[in-house]
């Protein structure tokens, strides 16, 4: 049995930041940012009593609205973030508090910028398996809580945001999800990264003086690599299940930078019609880039039946992966 998306959602804070005013902020400006990476701004959740929860409750609360459901029929929800509320509970049970979903069991996944990709094939598995009818599964992120915004190397790419879809019962054995190939590696843990606040460096005064809390990317190496990932999962995707690019509807990447993303298309053989980015607007909002992309399509009216999907991403551990999806 596979899994479909039967409906989508998505939750952005109202607050922009804009390169504009990243300028009056570090040395950096408008024109360096948006030719290295794609971006004009990105959302910012500033109220310090709201986090990845109050995004991705939001999120869910559309997803049921929009498929006309109470939260009593929902069996699961799957958060993927790298920014929790904190360690426990899950950021997941506290959405299923706030919805009152409480026929649902909840989890976390801890994937980084390809959370949303493990957790989907893991959520579509339960569907697969015969044991569960919805499953919600969601990628949130509050990822100004981790930057250091006199770091202008880091805090120019980061924004706030969540988004999800549901999953339920593909039509048939021709629709939904029908290929997933997720990889990792962690001898590329060196390179992105942050060290405080776990169990090797948990939070005291030296961790926070020392900035141990914020996220450090190595941007060179990190770039190198997503280029090369990206782009081989995406042909390998194809590849293995019989697509040429004319067969494709979409690619749906990680937005992490807008140079890997066309290299991806490239190898593709994909015209830019035919690649999903928001990158200008959102920046990278790790977990819920590629969640945001399949929402706005939706929302757009733009996904059609049988419409061909690959999802790709790639992110902190490493951990990259692809996904082949048919629309039902």
């Amino acid at each position: 049995m596979k899994a479909a998306i039967t409906a989508t959602g998505k939750f952005l804070p109202q607050e922009i930041l804009s390169n504009k005013d990243l300028e009056k902020m570090i040395d950096t400006n408008d024109e360096w940012i948006r030719t290295r990476t794609g971006i004009s701004e990105r959302r910012i959740l500033r109220d310090p009593d709201k986090a990845t929860s109050y995004l991705c409750t939001g999120v869910a609360q559309q997803i049921l609205e929009k498929r006309g459901i109470p939260a009593s029929e929902i069996d699961l929800i799957i958060v993927a973030t790298m920014t929790p509320d904190m360690f426990f509970p899950s950021t997941a049970c506290l959405v299923q508090r706030n919805i009152e979903a409480m026929n649902a069991w909840a989890f976390d996944l801890s994937g980084a910028c390809s959370g949303f990709l493990y957790a989907l094939n893991t959520g579509a598995q339960f569907i697969a398996a015969g044991t569960h009818r919805k499953v919600l599964v969601i990628g949130g992120e509050k990822m100004s809580s981790i930057i250091d915004y006199t770091d202008r190397n880091t805090c120019v790419l980061f924004g706030d945001g969540a988004a999800g879809v549901l999953l339920e019962p593909a039509c048939d054995d021709n629709h939904g999800l029908l290929d997933a190939r997720l990889h990792a590696d962690g001898r590329g843990g060196d390179h992105l990264y942050m060290r405080g606040g776990g169990s090797l460096h948990p939070a005291t005064h030296d961790t926070v003086s020392q900035g141990l809390h914020f996220l450090y990317q190595d941007g060179k190496q990190v770039f190198k690599a997503a280029v090369t990932q990206m782009a081989d999962i995406a042909a390998e995707v194809m590849e293995g299940n019989g697509l040429t690019s004319d067969d494709i509807s979409y690619l749906i990447p990680h937005q992490a930078n807008n140079r890997i993303i066309q290299a991806t298309a490239e190898r593709m053989g994909l015209p830019k019609e035919k690649v999903a980015i928001n990158i200008d607007r959102y920046g990278n909002t790790s977990a819920a880039t590629v969640p945001l992309c399949i929402a706005e399509l939706d929302e757009a009216g733009l996904l059609k039946p049988d419409d061909n999907l690959i999802l790709v991403s790639f992110g902190a551990g490493y951990t990259w992966g692809g996904i082949y999806l048919k629309w039902q």
